[in-house]
């Protein structure tokens, strides 16, 4: 008898949790409706670069929204220097002003324009209105900064170590030193060779734990997103582009543009295909890393916005606890991209070195 009870309770309960009243349906449509829509801005606003750090908003009983958040400096070029705070644009609902000139903020792009916040179009419906050269600290600039602080600091203390205690990592370098030899005797030297690994050291180090520490940051509630633009990994994939092919030997032109131990007219045939193949090698390293962060953070924003879609206590856990889930693997894949951008590099660095006798 009592196990019946509990098994009637049972479905009694999970009855009530997933029933929804015939009343409440019309009421709760709309809700649901804007509930989406944030959902969508709010994700478009973490995965894209902005001019402020958000924390958190809520509604005034006016209905009025409030942003929580940290400013950053807007920095402009018209006609001379113009500094002001993004707070002035109020997330792009106010004008700013800097003396007699208006500027607003439009699809997250700042335009000139009247005391009305006029935006005007062309016929294919592009903005005529004019963009001020833009030298702005956005939160991806700023988390920049802020994690080579960080680099520079960490580094330069284990470096100061080694020279006090004899070779010997004090404090917090005594965790990252592992890592460092990790990357010289598994990553560098296999890769590149004993005899031309050490030119290439300090820049795999630097690609190493930048694109980790910024993978890191990524997955605190600031919103950043800073491996996931795609502006961020080709400047890192045209650094590994560029020290390829500036320290290439002649073996490794004389490969792409004449190949050795192959017939005269496939030498031809492979010339342009091997040249692609140099163009395709830091495109793909700039696509990898960007899909793969920006596609972790969607999924992360998508399954924590599911909890407040669900708004019952079956759909809600389950949200967060496959939100948790996925963010204990991003923790895994921040290190993970971290360490295939920089074993890639140091791949196509061997490539550029490797002799003849090889």
């Amino acid at each position: 008898m009592p196990r019946k009870i509990y098994f009637l309770s049972l479905v009694f309960i999970l009855f009530g949790a997933f029933s929804i009243k015939a009343q409440d349906k019309k009421e709760n449509s709309t809700n649901i409706g804007n509930t989406k829509s944030e959902i969508k801005e709010y994700i478009n606003h973490h995965v894209l670069d902005s001019y402020d750090f958000d924390l958190l908003s809520y509604t005034k009983a006016d209905e009025s929204k409030v942003y929580v958040g940290i400013p950053l400096p807007i920095i402009l070029w018209d006609g001379g220097l113009v500094i002001f705070s993004s707070s002035n644009f109020n997330h792009g609902k106010s004008l700013a002003q800097f003396g007699e000139k208006y500027y607003t903020l439009y699809h997250g792009k700042i335009y000139k324009t009247d005391s009305s916040g006029k935006i005007s179009y062309d016929i294919k419906q592009h903005v005529l209105n004019k963009a001020p050269l833009d030298f702005s600290i956005t939160k991806g600039v700023a988390s920049i900064i802020f994690v080579s602080i960080i680099m520079f600091v960490l580094f330069t203390n284990l470096a100061n170590s080694y020279k006090k205690n004899g070779m010997i990592a004090k404090g917090l370098g005594r965790f990252f030193e592992p890592i460092i030899l990790y990357v010289r005797d598994e990553i560098a030297i296999p890769n590149i060779g004993i005899k031309y690994y050490k030119r290439y050291m300090s820049y795999l180090l630097t690609l190493f734990f930048f694109i980790w520490f910024c993978n890191m940051i990524g997955l605190t509630p600031l919103g950043i997103n800073v491996t996931g633009n795609i502006a961020v990994t080709f400047c890192l994939a045209l650094l590994t582009f560029i020290i390829t092919n500036v320290t290439g030997k002649k073996e490794y032109w004389k490969h792409i543009f004449w190949a050795p131990g192959v017939p005269l007219p496939m030498k031809f045939l492979l010339a342009p295909i091997e040249l692609l193949g140099v163009l395709i090698k830091p495109f793909s390293l700039m696509i990898r890393l960007y899909a793969n962060i920006s596609a972790g953070h969607i999924v992360m924003m998508t399954l924590i916005s599911m909890i407040f879609i669900f708004r019952n206590w079956v759909g809600s856990s389950m949200s967060f606890m496959l939100a948790f889930f996925i963010s204990i693997i991003e923790i895994l894949v921040a290190l993970l991209q971290a360490y295939i951008f920089t074993i890639l590099s140091a791949l196509y660095f061997g490539f550029a070195v490797e002799e003849q006798d090889h």
